[in-house]
């Protein structure tokens, strides 16, 4: 059987399953078992070559149109929801924003996602909401990355957000990250819309940490043709940086330093 990518609920996330000896073709809608159970999805990509070893659920069924008017109904329901569980919260005077609401397939779950700066306790919360909307209600507070995700918008790059479009977990980034690559440490410049530091500094910190091997540090001192000069920039991607000796600007070559 093949592999198939599916995002489930429009998200930006890809969870893929066996495609059950199922006729699938890109963008067609199928059901699917996830962790809150059923859920319906879009086929988006196929795992050519997959090591057919490795455990992955099959895929439930193709969606029909009455799945398809399930789900609609579904998107409907949760504005609903959501509207009601800001009302609770404003009334109970809690320090959450709550973002949006996801019920699976068959309803037999609602999933509330909220932001805070704090912990919540909202055990009261959540067993008053599962009485007025009877089903079970989990509370799960995210980030503000998170939030990024599902909202989107264009980076400093112009692009679509990297978390919007095909990142589907968020790798710890450092401000050491951005020293490395030589860049300005301006908030808005190494910021993204989030308000946290850039994804993006993470894709080529390795290649910068390995060309810096053997360039030394701005302000360090060091001696070339036996005279004794301090480093005045460095372009690691070059292998190059320029030192400061008497009054000349000397550009070195790594390579040739070595030598």
């Amino acid at each position: 059987m093949r592999v198939v990518g599916v995002k489930i609920n429009n998200s930006g996330k890809v969870n893929y399953y066996f495609d059950n000896d199922l006729n699938l073709k890109i963008n067609l809608t199928v059901i699917v078992n996830s962790d809150r159970g059923l859920q319906f999805g879009t086929v988006v990509s196929f795992l050519e070559n997959e090591n057919n070893d490795e455990k992955y659920d099959k895929i439930v069924r193709i969606a029909t149109k009455k799945d398809y008017l399930k789900y609609l109904q579904n998107l409907t329901d949760e504005k609903v929801a959501l509207e009601k569980c800001r009302e609770m919260v404003l009334k109970k005077n809690l320090n959450m924003n709550v973002i949006d609401a996801n019920y699976n397939f068959d309803k037999s779950q609602l999933l509330f996602r909220f932001l805070s700066d704090e912990r919540v306790d909202f055990r009261q919360l959540a067993k008053e909401l599962g009485a007025k909307l009877r089903t079970r209600i989990e509370l799960r507070q995210i980030g503000v990355r998170d939030k990024a995700k599902e909202i989107g918008g264009l980076g400093p790059c112009g692009r679509f957000l990297c978390c919007r479009t095909f990142l589907n977990s968020f790798d710890t980034v450092s401000i050491s990250m951005a020293k490395n690559q030589g860049l300005a440490l301006n908030p808005t410049k190494i910021n993204g819309v989030c308000g946290r530091l850039l994804c993006c500094l993470n894709y080529e910190n390795e290649q910068y940490l390995e060309a810096k091997v053997d360039i030394p540090d701005v302000g360090k001192k060091v001696t070339i043709n036996n005279r004794e000069g301090k480093v005045l920039s460095v372009d690691p991607l070059a292998g190059k940086y320029k030192v400061l000796i008497d009054d000349d600007i000397i550009e070195v070559d790594k390579n040739d330093s070595k030598k």
